[in-house]
């Protein structure tokens, strides 16, 4: 049974071989026997628009996020919500007990209606111009004293600034809270850009969770090129969609990067309502800086020049008819041509002859049929056959013994 597996394999490989000697033969006639030569070939005159585009990596983050705390004492009460809720911008989170706030409200008012009183009655009784500023000035500070009782019994109520989630709440009913001055009771928006860090301290703290922001930084070289408004293409990492964002910011004051250089930081903003974006995943973007429509480009290898001379080859009826032109910006394999050709041409793209024979050029140094080690080295550089560039890789045929 081996002898006839063995046999078999050889069988095979001699039909290989012969295909391949075959191969070779054909191409070595056709004028590959030095190195292989790659024909001329024939690109077109195209116009289109070409972007350049400058990269920055960063992380998602929440568009908005609010640290909200009580402005007035009291103890707690309610709390409406819990972590992980979603919530709308002026619904209620929490409340204090408002006796001693509604209490005080109804003093300030008593206040303020018995300064009015006093005013109408001195005018009534022809007092002086002295004594009726000193009641006018009595009502106005009475009034201020209303309107702060008001707000403060008004802000018993702890209220959501922003639309979102719920991401830290730290109040229990019983609490004891006292005026922090933040801007969750203040009337204040109590919102803040991704850029800020939340507070951990704060009773309750909500996150947009449908509007992002690539908290990102870019290379100081590249720094002076980004703006307030350009468009950008956001990657982000376990989404296959590509999203696109605005640039929102540029910082002015350098940072310095993890690998030590100085890096300016972008804030771009995702473009609408995202799902399936989540904070803290990392992202890269590519600004567009620079945009131009309507560019003539050919390919950068038809371009060849002679001294101070530049020109193509273009093909009129056929035939290669050397072109004087003039070329713009290079944008990788094409070339900006401002002057000679018209998107349309078509250009002669030289061809080019590749080194014969050397170890990976052709394969290795490998015998043909291989002998006593087999073809483990490929199809070697020398002998009566040359194979075409890059050789036919390592392994080969099974050798003999």
């Amino acid at each position: 049974m081996w002898l006839r597996v063995r046999g078999w394999r050889w069988w095979v490989a001699g039909a290989v071989v012969i295909v391949v000697a075959a191969g070779l033969i054909v191409w070595r006639t056709s004028g590959g026997g030095g190195g292989a030569t790659v024909a001329a070939a024939t690109a077109q005159v195209t116009s289109g628009t070409v972007k350049q585009t400058v990269s920055a990596t960063g992380t998602l983050e929440p568009a908005k996020t609010a640290d909200l705390d009580f402005s007035v004492s009291g103890t707690v009460t309610h709390v409406y919500v819990k972590a992980g809720d979603v919530v709308t911008k002026g619904q209620a989170l929490a409340e204090v007990s408002d006796t001693s706030l509604v209490a005080a409200r109804t003093a300030a008012q008593a206040s303020y209606d018995a300064a009015v009183a006093q005013y109408s009655q001195d005018a009534s009784d022809g007092a002086s111009a002295v004594q009726l500023a000193a009641d006018q000035t009595s009502v106005v500070s009475a009034k201020a004293s209303l309107a702060s009782a008001k707000q403060d019994a008004a802000h018993a109520v702890l209220r959501a600034t922003i639309s979102g989630t719920v991401v830290s709440l730290d109040l229990s009913v019983g609490d004891v809270v006292g005026s922090s001055g933040g801007a969750g009771g203040t009337g204040a928006t109590g919102a803040t850009s991704a850029a800020s860090s939340s507070s951990s301290s704060s009773a309750v703290s909500i996150a947009s969770t449908a509007r992002f922001v690539v908290d990102a930084t870019v290379s100081a070289d590249d720094a002076a090129t980004v703006k307030k408004g350009m468009q950008a293409q956001v990657t982000v990492s376990g989404v296959s969609d590509t999203i696109y964002g605005t640039v929102g910011s540029v910082g002015l004051i350098a940072q310095t990067s993890s690998s030590g250089a100085a890096v300016f930081p972008v804030t771009i903003a995702i473009t609408g309502k995202q799902k399936g974006l989540y904070a803290g995943t990392s992202a890269t973007a590519s600004i567009i800086v620079k945009q131009r429509d309507d560019v003539v480009t050919v390919s950068s290898r038809a371009i060849q020049t002679d001294g101070d001379e530049t020109y193509v080859e273009k093909l009129v009826d056929g035939k290669a008819v050397k072109t004087d032109v003039t070329i713009g910006e290079v944008y990788g394999a094409t070339t900006e041509i401002t002057q000679g050709l018209s998107a349309g041409d078509e250009v002669q793209v030289p061809g080019f002859s590749l080194p014969s024979g050397g170890s990976g050029t052709r394969g290795g140094n490998g015998s043909f049929l291989g002998g006593n080690g087999g073809t483990s080295g490929g199809f070697g550089g020398g002998g009566n056959f040359a194979p075409p560039a890059g050789g036919f890789g390592g392994g080969g045929f099974p050798g003999g013994n």
